[in-house]
């Protein structure tokens, strides 16, 4: 028997020992009552499914659907999350009484997933423990600072088939993962009026074909993304093939991918807003994690804080400078009493540029 959308959810959802009627299926699947029914007539017709639990049948039919690993990229310098990620890389950061990276780990294992593989690069030493804490592998990312994260899953290649794609800076509120997943899909998130994160729209085939940055009224990409291995052997053969043209150095790799939907096919995962969240700044830090406002636990912080004669909770409004042309944050710009400052990394000096 192949497994249809309906089928696939119903047989998944049967590994749950919890669900034991319909009604505990249409509630895990988001199905209609009709809709199970007859999905899970047709499942125990084909022996994959008895007493609504899944047969030895029924776990060879999802075993093409196993989720193989979970790829974390972490090489990235996240220069806009100034100047804490100077200090450290943002998935180290701990939020609400966990470390990111960790919440993330465990949510992913807590799925039935043993393999999770980090790709570092910037500070990647900050991330060795995870080794013997949690049995991460790790591989690098030697050109992190030349090019954009479509070099982090170049150095992963190898590895994907059936896999998650994830940052290591994003806390999710429940648990997104699963052991078992039919197709392919980018999480996202809707925006209610404008938004300038990339904006993604489905064809008439449930598939996305249409991408653009900026956007309104729009789901947009956030959080995690699960490749098939179809999607993932087409998407190595497309990198291996343009990695070295200049023109994708720069390219993040949901660039790459919107550049070949007719050959790349994701569907869209609808998440709540209370689902995902991702910190660009530490304005939007503090707003999640209160903790923040007056412990920034940044030690340029502090002594700015120092010099100024105030509580850290005064100084607002970070935001990173890069040298021209270049990825790399200089020193970052911040408000302090209604009045503007700047600080240089290198020279550690502060001064007034505005009124």
């Amino acid at each position: 028997m192949t497994l249809t959308k309906s089928t696939f959810k119903v047989l998944n959802a049967l590994r749950d020992e919890a669900v034991h009627t319909q009604r505990h299926i249409a509630t895990a699947t988001g199905l209609s009552l009709g809709t199970v029914n007859t999905a899970y007539r047709a499942l125990v017709d084909a022996g994959l499914a008895e007493n609504f639990s899944v047969t030895p049948a029924g776990f060879e039919a999802l075993s093409p659907y196993k989720v193989d690993n979970a790829i974390i990229m972490a090489a990235g310098l996240s220069s806009r999350f100034a100047p804490l990620s100077y200090e450290k890389p943002k998935g180290v950061l701990t939020v609400r009484g966990e470390v990111l990276i960790e919440r993330q780990i465990r949510q992913i294992r807590d799925a039935g997933i043993d393999s999770v593989v980090l790709v570092g690069g910037y500070m990647k030493e900050r991330f060795a423990y995870l080794r013997e804490k949690f049995g991460v592998t790790i591989i690098d990312n030697p050109e992190y600072t030349c090019r954009n994260n479509h070099s982090s899953i170049y150095a992963a290649r190898h590895l994907l088939g059936n896999s998650y794609i994830c940052s290591s800076d994003n806390y999710f509120s429940r648990n997104p993962f699963e052991s078992c997943v039919d197709d392919a899909y980018y999480a996202a998130l809707y925006a209610d009026g404008p938004t300038p994160e990339w904006c993604v729209y489905e064809g008439d085939d449930g598939y996305i074909d249409r991408v653009s940055v900026g956007g309104e009224n729009a789901w947009y990409m956030m959080g995690h993304v699960f490749w098939s291995e179809p999607f993932s052997r087409k998407f190595v053969e497309i990198l291996e093939r343009e990695y070295d043209t200049p023109e994708i150095r720069d390219k993040l790799w949901e660039a790459v991918y919107a550049a070949h939907l007719d050959e790349l096919k994701l569907r869209i995962r609808r998440y709540d807003q209370s689902d995902i969240f991702e910190f660009d700044s530490l304005d939007e830090l503090r707003g999640f994690d209160a903790s923040y406002i007056d412990d920034t636990r940044s030690q340029i912080i502090r002594q700015l804080a120092a010099r100024l004669g105030c509580g850290e909770a005064a100084l607002t409004d970070f935001h990173a400078r890069k040298a021209c042309g270049s990825t790399q944050a200089v020193g970052f710009t911040f408000r302090y009493q209604n009045e503007t400052y700047q600080y240089d990394y290198k020279n550690k000096e502060m001064e007034k540029i505005n009124g």
